[in-house]
């Protein structure tokens, strides 16, 4: 799609960002962001608790504050109101956890459900964290498990156990806003969250619109319980064989990998964690604050590859 030049917009859809940010002021600027998806759990309240998270992720994974939200429904006529009703009522739980006001939104009759959130948010023009701002040098840190794409694949075909389902949920619930205020207390050059690219995706992204590598040491990446079994299984999602099909290409493998590991960095993730860049003294202060954060790698100077896999 051609670029139309305004010079407010401070990110557009150019480097694949998780939001696009325009400028009001000189110290104000909105994020704006959209997301929504068909049922991933069973019950419809964590679901529209799950759905509202998610969405609000790519505001966070900017380093923006979310003000107001509209909802996004598509429901069957003759469904269970009931059930819609639960949905938007998880939804606006968690949105109210965040701070975050519901103002409207819209729905349409279909017969699959679907449930999201369009999502504004503020943020200094000058605080941005871009996926573009990597620096070779910088650690790489995560700050969550993966695992909820193979784990609510499982649940579908009936095989996850109880202890790895209620650890996803627990995953996806969790708002990544703590992740978001404890990394905005320190010089940090790059950020986007993991979603339904896969680590590997959007790892990707960060490196071309960065022009680095991403060297991601496997054996240090957190997993959730369940996870590896669930693809030992054969619980594979739909997209993460698109996500391996469009992203295999950029990775290197410099080192042997255990095969269900290598899977699950494809795996497509719903309210996934933060994958930010900074120094690797700021780093370790992290992962002090931030209990779940977790160093997975650093960023070199441009290869051949845009990951690299030990």
């Amino acid at each position: 799609m051609p670029r139309i030049a305004n010079p407010n917009v401070l990110i557009g859809f150019d480097t694949a960002d998780d939001a696009g940010v325009y400028r009001l002021s000189g110290d104000l600027a909105l994020v704006q962001t959209v997301d929504f998806f068909t049922p991933i759990v069973d019950d419809p309240f964590t679901f529209g608790a799950i759905a509202a998270a998610n969405s609000l992720s790519d505001v966070y994974a900017m380093g923006g504050a979310p003000l107001s939200a509209l909802s996004i429904v598509a429901f069957p006529a003759g469904g269970d109101m009931e059930i819609l009703s639960e949905i938007m009522r998880g939804g606006l739980e968690k949105m109210h956890e965040a701070e975050c006001a519901v103002l409207g939104g819209h729905s349409i009759n279909d017969p699959e459900i679907k449930f999201g959130y369009a999502v504004t948010g503020a943020i200094h023009p000058a605080r941005i964290k871009a996926n573009s701002g990597a620096q070779p040098g910088d650690a790489l840190v995560f700050t969550k498990a993966l695992g909820t794409g193979v784990i609510g694949t499982a649940l579908k075909l009936g095989i996850a156990r109880p202890e790895s389902v209620n650890a996803a949920i627990a995953s996806m619930l969790t708002l990544n806003r703590q992740a978001c205020e404890a990394m905005l207390r320190f010089d940090v050059h790059g950020c986007t969250d993991v979603t339904g690219f896969g680590m590997i995706g959007h790892a990707r992204e960060m490196a071309l619109a960065s022009n680095v590598t991403l060297e991601i040491e496997t054996s240090n990446i957190p997993v959730l319980p369940g996870g590896l079994e669930a693809i030992l299984a054969g619980a594979i999602p739909g997209g993460q064989k698109s996500n391996r099909d469009f992203a295999e290409c950029a990775v290197e493998l410099a080192g042997t990998i255990d095969p269900a590991l290598l899977e699950l960095l494809y795996d497509p993730q719903t309210s996934g964690g933060l994958l930010i860049t900074l120094s690797e003294s700021d780093a370790a202060a992290l992962e002090r604050v931030l209990p779940a954060a977790r160093r997975v790698g650093k960023v070199l100077a441009r290869d051949n590859k845009s990951i690299r896999l030990l």
